[in-house]
């Protein structure tokens, strides 16, 4: 286990059950946005598998979510934004690596649309409002980030924003940022399929467990019971 994500998330977790840091902090993860589907999107493709890589502040949640999505094969945690050198867990928890704590989806685009996946990053996967932080959380690499694979994925990303903005969807502009995808980095075994291992942790019960639930409220038509896990076998 790391030597420093689960003490200080632990920490920060206990200081907010105490009032410490705000009921805004330690409710950030219970509630969804109703958000419109995405005005411009791709077009249904059966040739190969697409991935998609979104960063939404810790990759626990986020992965969580969405692999419990109907159409997703694979969801994996690790970082992206960054060189090789520093795509480890201590590296990019000193906030300095470039690195964003991401999501690598890999999923059929028969099933699943990308801006379907980005509708439930916008909505319940994480505040695309927080800049550099989600709940308890705070530092760059906890940024709200999109990583297009391709010019497509550019261009329904940058339209659902501008889409949102206008709509007045949230109270205010979103922080998402675009940027460029050098390459994915996966994260260290201990951070995979996270929830699924550690479901009474206090830190996935308050922060991550509400997202998933809020999948299955949201988008029942889009929500799968059994998760899609990186290691099925434990």
């Amino acid at each position: 286990m790391s030597t420093t994500h689960l003490p200080r998330k632990l920490c920060a977790m206990l200081a907010a059950a105490c009032g410490l840091l705000g009921s805004a902090s330690a409710s950030a993860a219970e509630s969804a946005v109703i958000i419109p589907p995405p005005a411009l999107d791709q077009p249904a493709n059966a040739s190969a598998p697409q991935k998609a890589v979104l960063a939404g502040g810790c990759f626990w949640g986020v992965q969580a979510v969405f692999q419990h999505v109907k159409g997703v094969t694979g969801a994996v945690s690790g970082y992206a934004g960054g060189q090789a050198d520093t795509a480890n867990y201590d590296a990019v928890s000193s906030g300095r690596s470039g690195h964003a704590e991401a999501v690598e989806i890999t999923y059929d685009p028969t099933q699943v649309s990308y801006g379907q996946l980005l509708q439930i990053y916008f909505s319940v996967a994480h505040d695309p409002t927080q800049l550099n932080r989600q709940g308890p959380d705070s530092g760059p690499q906890y940024r709200s980030a999109v990583f297009p694979a391709d010019d497509s994925q550019r261009k329904v990303a940058e339209a659902y924003i501008a889409q949102l903005n206008k709509a007045g969807a949230y109270p205010k502009a979103l922080a998402t940022r675009i940027e460029p995808l050098q390459a994915f980095y996966p994260a260290e075994g201990y951070h995979q399929d996270y929830l699924v291992r550690h479901p009474y942790s206090m830190y996935i019960m308050v922060n991550d467990v509400p997202k998933v639930e809020n999948l299955a409220k949201t988008f029942p038509d889009r929500y799968r019971d059994k998760p899609v896990l990186v290691n099925p076998a434990g």
